[in-house]
């Protein structure tokens, strides 16, 4: 008899376990790495809000530059 133990994840010598395990694997390092990003993501918006902190009063009480821009429709000729 062949000693089983050198065998990972497994006793059985089976192929399909192997592979299923292997993909597991592959799933929860892929999972590990998104929470990573998920994480460093939020520390740079983390960053970004302190920063946002550590502004003047007055840059926060400026009008948007948005409202200067005029929209003006063409006109439209009567038929």
């Amino acid at each position: 008899m062949t000693d089983r133990s050198d065998i990972p994840y497994s006793h059985e010598p089976n192929r399909t376990v192997h592979l299923r395990i292997w993909a597991l694997g592959q799933m929860l390092w892929g999972a590990f790495v998104a929470g990573l990003a998920v994480v460093g993501i939020g520390l740079v918006m983390l960053a970004i809000w302190g920063l946002g902190l550590l502004l003047p009063e007055q840059s926060k009480e400026m009008p948007s530059p948005f409202g200067m821009i005029e929209l003006v429709a063409p006109p439209v000729a009567a038929a």
